[in-house]
């Protein structure tokens, strides 16, 4: 039987292992849930290897090859080792197949190349404890291994306020805390439609005047009555895509998928509680269709969750359309933390827009600058972004959301596709300065991630967004900072202020 190359995803590169009992390799279902309900034939560098002489071991069985009995459950997911008596293999490149029969798939077979290493030379590994990796015993064993091999005593970093343990699922290897510096800006006002009211707003960061900086906007912005947010749009992608054999096929497919749109929907919304597929986006070039789907993921940034839905999406599709070549999870279409054109045009997290109307006094009062300055300077500005092939017209929108990132326990990475913006500025009829900002890819969560942990979840709670359903709250908030720092240094280089208020407040020497 000839291997299938969408099938050869089963086998686990680099678990081919060696030693004086044998050898034993590893598989994992990352395709479609089956039943294993026979072992044909697995052979070594085209050497047939006798099925008596192997077990599978792992997914709750420990079974002889050549009798699994009534099938073996090989769900999604599921891991399997092939344990083989004799003897050992030589170091380097192995040939690897496997014929076998699943339900409801029938005869199946794929093959793999691994490579037998040899034994690590005497490196010093990190400690780790396999039962419990955030015991205060093994985060000392970390400490005592880097303090010894680096010198010096860390004892900043191994300071802390917290247990440990309330970090798993967020960190491998724990040793201690980056005590970045927190300081309050505002209060801003927000007129928003999940967030009213005044905001003290907490920003962590090492720059100088940053701060500074964003309470004088924030200032200009209560004036003015407020800043106006709104949540326009709000959706999670995952992107894969799919190979078949010529150009006509992939434009079918894509056709398929849409036709199917509600049965593909109830097999990825299965996995999860809370998140709904709203969209499958099509896009083909060559033989090649990429699919964006498009979930909400409620409080949650839901990159993970969007992920484990697609794949089962994806696993569905593939039992029922047999001219798919090759399958990829993700393609780079999904853009995950980096900025596009795709989503500043369909959005990725939420699409929020903050907005306000400057009264000329305020401007002169606050920011010394004028609508019509502040204007020229923006008009100058998007030639220079369009020379530069910038990811936004504005000034540092990432200033602000890195700073409430890393305040409120978002995952800092994706500062590069958040900070994405789109900046519009215009003189009013009556001679005040109309400015707004929007974020069309903005991933925040209240929910999940680093959002628990301890000081994270204090500066939510500072900010009123650790509620069910506070996730808009926090996306208002972000836009309206964001907003406040654009005026702010806008003006700052407008009234020839920027360098001199570096100077004076922003330098550590």
């Amino acid at each position: 039987m000839t291997p299938q190359p969408l099938l050869g995803r089963l086998y686990t590169l680099g678990s081919l292992e060696t030693d004086e009992s044998g050898f034993r390799f590893g598989v994992k279902n990352r395709i479609f849930a089956a039943t294993l309900t026979a072992v044909d034939r697995v052979s070594v560098d085209g050497t047939d290897i006798a099925l008596g002489a192997m077990a599978l071991v792992g997914a709750g069985v420990e079974l002889a090859a050549d009798d699994l009995g009534g099938g073996v459950d090989f769900p999604l997911g599921a891991e399997l080792t092939v344990v083989v008596a004799g003897d050992r293999l030589a170091e380097g490149p192995h040939e690897i197949e496997v014929a076998f029969q699943a339900e409801p798939f029938g005869d199946l077979a794929f093959g793999a190349c691994d490579v037998v290493m040899a034994p690590p030379a005497g490196r010093a590994a990190i400690p780790r404890d396999a039962d419990d990796d955030q015991s205060v015993e093994a985060v000392a064993a970390r400490r005592r291994f880097i303090a010894e091999r680096s010198g010096s005593s860390l004892r900043h970093v191994f300071a802390g306020s917290f247990d440990p343990h309330v970090t798993q699922g967020n960190i491998e290897n724990f040793v201690g805390v980056a005590q970045v510096p927190i300081g309050l800006a505002g209060p801003l006002l927000v007129d928003g439609e999940h967030a009213h009211g005044e905001f003290v707003v907490p920003l962590a960061t090492t720059e100088g005047t940053l701060v500074a900086s964003y309470s004088r906007g924030m200032k200009a912005l209560n004036l003015a009555g407020g800043v106006t947010c709104s949540v326009v749009d709000d959706r999670m992608q995952r992107a894969p895509v799919f190979e078949f054999s010529d150009a006509r096929q992939a434009r079918d497919f894509a056709h398929w998928v849409i036709e199917h749109q509600g049965e593909i929907a109830a097999v990825a919304e299965s996995t999860t509680s809370i998140g709904r597929l709203v969209e499958i986006e099509s896009y083909l070039a060559s033989r090649l269709a990429f699919l964006r789907f498009d979930f909400t993921t409620g409080d949650a940034a839901g990159q993970n969750m969007v992920g484990r839905a697609t794949f089962a999406a994806c696993s569905w599709i593939l039992e029922r359309v047999p001219s798919v070549q090759r399958f990829w999870l993700e393609a780079n279409f999904a853009t995950d933390k980096k900025a596009s054109h795709v989503n500043m045009m369909r959005t990725r997290g939420k699409r929020v827009t903050a907005e306000v109307t400057l009264p000329r006094a305020v401007m002169a009062r606050v920011l010394r600058a004028s609508p019509e300055g502040l204007h020229e300077h923006a008009n100058v500005s998007n030639v220079g972004s369009f020379l530069s092939g910038a990811n936004n017209n504005g000034l540092h929108a990432a200033n602000g959301v890195a700073a409430l990132f890393i305040a409120t326990g978002q995952d800092a990475a994706n500062v590069a596709e958040s900070s994405a913006a789109v900046v519009h500025t215009e003189v009013t009829a009556t001679g005040d300065f109309y400015v707004s900002i929007t974020l069309p890819s903005l991933i925040v969560a209240t929910h999940g991630g680093g959002t628990g942990l301890p000081t994270q979840r204090e500066c939510l709670e500072m900010l009123g967004c650790t509620e069910p359903g506070s996730v808009h709250k926090l996306a208002e908030i972000v836009a309206g900072t964001v907003l406040a720092g654009e005026i702010s240094l806008g003006a700052a280089i407008s009234s020839l202020d920027w360098v001199s208020s570096h100077e004076r407040y922003g330098r550590n020497r």
